[in-house]
């Protein structure tokens, strides 16, 4: 059995102050969580935040990594230097760092070698746009970007990485693929890694799904086969609503 695996993902939200805030809020009601509970935080808020969870069930993660260890990177941050503040999960190639900050398939994967190598966790995004969904293109476009975010990670690896299906037209938008959809294409990415690493490691890859997941649709989402969990937008900005979407199975 796969453990669940909710994660909050701030973006550009949240002072230092706020987050601490936020995290003190949040820690009595997930405290009896069982699923995997992860605040994805920005850069400046990880020292709070690392100090807020500690002695609590809630991880530490972060919204981004740069693939080289060190170097002139001007505004980046090595996975060397979030793993020695606390962090132990870091998103990748999520559609908004894809769209607005020029990332591609390819560099996804450099950033993903630099997480695993460094001891974290990589929680990879993957998703269509509306016209590619559209089109036909989605189970085609899903399945590529997954195994080239993948490529070079042992089996051991492989299995132990996090993939969020974020339809790209469902982020931020109101708009969440049916539980049906949901479902289906996160299926398709299991297959995906089945089909190149085997299925006792496709089984054990925890695979979210990202589009606007919240309270009023966790419960139908999670009860879903092929859903692990979520990655989680607005929602993970207000303890209750978090909380919520955490205690799906309550």
């Amino acid at each position: 059995m796969r453990t669940p695996i909710i994660a909050g993902n701030w973006k550009m939200n949240k002072t230092p102050a706020e987050a601490k805030a936020l995290v003190e809020e949040l820690k009595p009601l997930v405290k009896d969580a069982s699923a995997t509970v992860v605040v994805c935080v920005p850069a400046i808020d990880i020292p709070a935040v690392a100090e807020a969870v500690k002695g609590s069930n809630i991880k530490l993660g972060a919204e981004n990594v740069h693939f080289k260890e060190s170097g002139a990177y001007t505004g980046e941050i090595s996975a060397a230097m979030l793993k020695e503040c606390g962090v132990e999960y870091v998103i990748i190639g999520h559609s908004e760092r894809r769209t607005y900050f020029g990332e591609t398939d390819e560099t996804v994967n450099l950033r993903v070698k630099a997480a695993v190598a460094a001891g974290l966790t990589p929680i990879i995004c993957v998703g269509e746009h509306k016209e590619e969904r559209e089109a036909g293109y989605t189970d085609a476009l899903v399945t590529y970007q997954t195994l080239i975010a993948l490529t070079g990670l042992t089996d051991g690896e492989v299995a132990s990485a996090v993939i969020a299906y974020e339809p790209v037209w469902a982020i931020g938008t109101g708009l969440t693929a049916t539980d049906e959809q949901a479902n289906e294409t996160i299926g398709v990415i299991r297959k995906a890694i089945a089909g190149k690493y085997g299925c006792e490691v496709a089984e054990k890859v925890r695979i979210q799904y990202g589009g606007s997941m919240n309270p009023k649709n966790v419960k139908g989402l999670m009860a879903q086969k092929e859903i692990d969990g979520g990655l989680i937008g607005g929602a993970s900005l207000k303890a209750p609503d978090f909380s919520l979407v955490v205690n799906f199975d309550k």
